[in-house]
């Protein structure tokens, strides 16, 4: 049986009593369509909150157990891919650190034996849909289960595991997503803080972003995929992996995989 959260069953029973005024009282009927208006644009506002838990629960960050450990979690988007996937996985090797990687499940059929090296690696496999369309946040119950389902049977045929994972492009979503996600039985997850390495080449800004305020328990998400060019032409996050890993050592937190917290 599907669980709704107290936002998505309040405006269920919005709709309803909405319908009985307009019924015994049709001249209410511009008053039941602000209203109905109002609340569609509160869960517009919800589904644009990469962070937010009114559509259904999300995960922004570890347990309260891997935080008090000192632990983080290292997370990559958008893979794998054959240029800056590898080198990922050489950077990670050297200084020994585990990760989550979020791979796309076309970029995974493409790519398969990147996804064989992430997971000899003792890194983790999750579900980033299997498209990774622009618009799936505008999708009904069909294109959510299309594009969460094939990413999850992807997945489980080239690694053998199936994803306990699943993040949406961008953080976006609608309430038909949640739903979905129960019945397939895998955990919506965020992050704590990005480094907007899609969007900006400055090494310096995007290591700034990811470490200011940071603290145990943060999740952070960095891309393999899409990532940003920086001045010298190389894919930003080859830039601030290293130092990323150099400030997580300072500061003595441990990277672990999600499904290690």
């Amino acid at each position: 049986m599907c669980r709704f959260t107290p936002f998505i069953l309040g405006s269920i029973c919005l709709h309803a009593g909405m319908l009985a005024l307009v019924v015994f009282s049709p001249d209410k009927w511009l008053t039941a369509l602000v209203v109905l208006l109002t609340n569609h644009a509160a869960i517009g506002m919800a589904g644009l909150l990469p962070r937010s838990q009114l559509l259904g629960p999300n995960l922004v960050h570890l347990s309260d157990e891997a935080a008090k450990r000192g632990e983080v979690a290292l997370t990559f988007d958008d893979g794998p891919d054959p240029e800056t996937t590898p080198k990922i996985l050489k950077i990670l090797e050297q200084y020994e650190v585990q990760a989550t990687f979020f791979c796309i499940g076309e970029q995974a059929q493409a790519h398969p034996e990147i996804c064989r090296e992430i997971m000899s690696g003792g890194h983790d496999i999750e579900n980033h849909g299997q498209r990774h369309q622009n618009h799936l946040a505008f999708s009904g119950f069909n294109g959510w289960m299309r594009e969460v389902g094939q990413g999850q049977k992807t997945i489980e045929n080239i690694t053998g595991k199936c994803p306990k994972f699943y993040r949406a492009l961008a953080g976006l979503r609608n309430p038909f997503l949640d739903p979905i996600l129960q019945n397939l039985g895998i955990h919506l997850i965020s992050w704590t803080r990005r480094g907007y390495d899609t969007r900006c080449g400055n090494p310096d800004v995007v290591l700034f972003r990811l470490i200011r305020g940071l603290k145990a328990g943060d999740i952070l998400l960095l891309h393999d995929g899409h990532s940003a060019r920086s001045k010298s032409g190389n894919p930003v996050v080859l830039e601030v992996l290293p130092r990323l890993l150099c400030e997580l050592k300072r500061q003595n937190l441990k990277p672990i995989p999600l499904r290690a917290s």
